[in-house]
């Protein structure tokens, strides 16, 4: 009788040197940056010869962007923004559960994804270019069909580029400073995600409503 063939392992050797090299590297450019990151530095934390970085990765721009693509990965994924999407609410139930994500990414734990992430913004590179097209062009599609549902402004205008800067921005703010926020901000670090969540659901929803206005009254009406 023949043997069935071994089931496959869930990940190969590959994988898990590909996993481990990312997780050295990870909190070695949050820390140091690009520029002053190297591969020798990641493959000693890694435990993996140089030559590994290369085959797995292509280059240190390689792995500095499959970092950046991963850390993005870990605070916002695009199935939690589908699900989101895909929800039988409201317009404005579904802005709720997106802002509730994205308070609790801004005030949780600022590991090194939030921190690589906040150094790329503060400080960008050419490899924000590739981040911009694998990880958040997608994402970002999801989030202005949402704004665009609730404001009535079509997808691709800058006026809903506008209003989606404005909803995520305090956000992101927060997820930039972390908990280093100077003087009365440094209060804002106490607030909860859900409190958070709360007011920014407020004041986007009517931003949202009122830019949608504005938007119409400057939009020539349609020639009959």
């Amino acid at each position: 009788m023949t043997k069935p063939p071994p089931r496959r392992a869930l990940r190969t050797d590959g994988d898990l040197t590909n996993a481990r090299i990312l997780e050295a590297a990870g909190p070695l450019f949050a820390a140091s940056g690009f520029a002053e990151t190297t591969s020798k530095s990641v493959a000693q934390a890694a435990g993996v010869d140089l030559a590994s970085i290369n085959y797995h990765f292509g280059s240190r721009n390689g792995l500095y962007q499959a970092v950046l693509a991963e850390a993005h990965r870990r605070l916002i994924r695009l199935e939690t923004l589908r699900h989101i999407a895909a929800d039988a609410g409201s317009s404005a139930d579904k802005l709720a559960q997106l802002l509730e994500m994205l308070a609790g990414v801004a005030l949780g734990e600022q590991g090194w994804p939030a921190q690589v992430l906040a150094r790329e913004i503060l400080s960008p590179t050419s490899n924000a270019l590739v981040l911009l097209d694998a990880e958040i062009a997608p994402k970002v599609a999801l989030v202005q069909q949402l704004l665009g549902d609730i404001s009535g402004i079509p997808p691709g205008e800058p006026a809903l580029l506008r209003c989606m800067v404005s909803v995520a921005a305090p956000c992101l703010m927060l997820l930039v400073a972390g908990r280093t926020l100077p003087g009365p901000l440094k209060h804002l670090a106490a607030t909860t995600p859900a409190e958070l969540a709360r007011h920014l659901h407020t004041f986007a929803l009517a931003g949202l409503r009122a830019a949608g206005e504005q938007y119409r009254s400057t939009v020539p009406a349609p020639r009959r």
